[in-house]
């Protein structure tokens, strides 16, 4: 293999046809999502009113592999395959036996791993006959992938995005707008869920589930209209494990099968997607690969959350799905990885952490951003703040090796460049930035409130 080949490796004959689904492959069947009404199993016609048909045969779906269409496929062979570095700048720079390589989905148009599932959800919409589409957005990441596959199929897009990213992160913003998507602070006075919101709390600084409740209300209520989510439900998932299809392929390739896998953990989209392709292998005995989320320590929703049913949003409009969670009401501090600030994990990613079959650890941001700057002065890529989570324990694993004085092939998910985040690295260098280990009681009394059952 060329020395081109092991810093980059690729393969523009590799990009997968098909999308994996877990679901068949665990071991225990994870449990379904219930109605909000009825606390009932929810059926595809409970999920109707906010997806289109063909998205609910995939959230449903048992099926293993599902083909990727044609028309999203062209559009995917814009930027994948993505990437996969060694980050032997690093490396160097840890004085470690460790091989760091990291998956680099920051090579999409909107900057990050989010446009895998908006261009597939935008073509299923667009199929089945929906106009318009609503969403939410952290960090801005899943608003701007949304926004431009909307511009592709010619979607009307409309994003409520979590006030403190709105004001933190403008130039998303301005990307959303470019593509022609409306984009309205969270929480809003265009919706009742909004409203309600701030009748309460006038300063709220929003948050994903507000963020998520007033656009579920805005899809049921606007005519052709559909909700569209970035991240935590099966389908989303299913759509991102393209980016560990092409992580075997290519660690193979380079003779580096990786020992762990590293990815940070909002909703789940992004680590389940690098992870669960690797999952499958460990579950079939082929492999044993280490498989480890990261979350801040300002919203630990696997480390410190309880695996219950709960609801999706702040207003308890969604189906409850049995997931970690803080509490669909938990409100967590204005850190700056905006898209890490969900009250719980989602369903697919909480399953295989209950059932012992990957690792969580939680990081400070401080700690998170310091890892950043790191990986800056020596790759050259200014990370995401969501995407440094991962590098922080890649460096701390590589320090490991060091240690023991072992070898061991270390793979993280760098789901996004963060030129759009340079906001936040001017707070980190100005020593503005706090850390938050959010107090056991708050999360206790809002975890008290998850409802009952049985």
């Amino acid at each position: 293999m060329s020395e081109y080949k092991k810093k980059f490796v690729l393969d523009e004959e590799r990009i997968p046809k098909t999308w994996y689904n877990i679901v068949p492959d665990f071991p225990v069947p994870p449990a379904p999502p219930l109605h909000p009404g009825t606390l009932q199993p929810a059926g595809p016609d409970d999920l109707a009113p906010i997806f289109p048909p063909s998205i609910i045969a995939q959230e449903v779906s048992s099926e293993r592999y599902i083909e990727i269409p044609e028309e999203v496929h062209q559009i995917l062979r814009m930027w994948r395959p993505s990437p996969l570095i060694r980050a032997t700048g690093l490396e160097k720079a840890l004085d470690t036996p460790a091989k760091i390589f990291f998956k680099y989905e920051g090579v999409s148009p909107a900057g990050s791993h989010k446009s895998n599932t908006a261009v597939a959800q935008a073509y299923y919409n667009k199929m089945d006959g929906t106009t318009r589409l609503s969403t939410e957005t952290g960090a801005g990441q899943w608003g701007s992938a949304l926004s431009m596959a909307c511009q592709m199929f010619g979607l009307e897009c409309m994003v409520y995005m979590v006030k403190v990213s709105y004001h933190q992160k403008p130039y998303r913003r301005s990307m959303m707008q470019l593509w022609g998507a409306d984009v309205i602070p969270s929480p809003s006075d265009t919706t009742d869920a909004g409203r309600a919101v701030l009748a309460d709390d006038p300063g709220s600084l929003g948050s994903l589930g507000i963020a998520i409740s007033e656009a579920v209300e805005d899809a049921v209520t606007h005519p052709g209209s559909k909700y569209s989510l970035g991240s935590v439900v099966n389908h989303v998932i299913l759509h991102q494990t393209i980016i560990g299809e092409e992580a075997i392929l290519q660690s193979q390739d380079a003779d580096a099968y990786p020992d762990m896998v590293i990815g940070c953990v909002g909703g789940g989209s992004s680590f389940g997607g690098i992870a669960f392709p690797f999952l499958r292998e460990n579950l079939a005995g082929k492999t044993r690969t280490r498989l480890i989320a990261v979350e801040p320590t300002a919203c630990p929703s696997l480390t410190k959350g309880e695996f219950r049913y709960d609801f999706g949003d702040e207003a308890a409009s969604t189906p409850l799905f049995k997931m970690y969670t803080l509490g669909h009401d938990y409100m967590p501090p204005g850190i700056h990885a905006g898209g890490l600030r969900y009250h719980a994990m989602g369903p697919l990613v909480s399953h295989a952490y209950d059932q012992g079959l990957i690792e969580a650890v939680a990081v400070p941001q401080t700690k998170v951003f310091e890892a950043a700057r790191l990986f800056v002065q020596t790759e050259g890529i200014v990370p995401a703040p969501e995407s440094a989570h991962a590098i922080r324990v890649a460096v701390d694993e590589a320090l490991k090796a060091k240690e023991e004085g072992v070898s061991k092939n270390i793979m993280f998910n760098l789901t996004g460049h963060g030129f759009l985040d340079l906001s936040s690295y001017d707070s980190y260098l100005a020593g503005k930035l706090e850390d938050y280990d959010h107090p056991e009681d708050a999360i206790a009394a809002s975890i008290a409130k998850l409802p009952q059952v049985g």
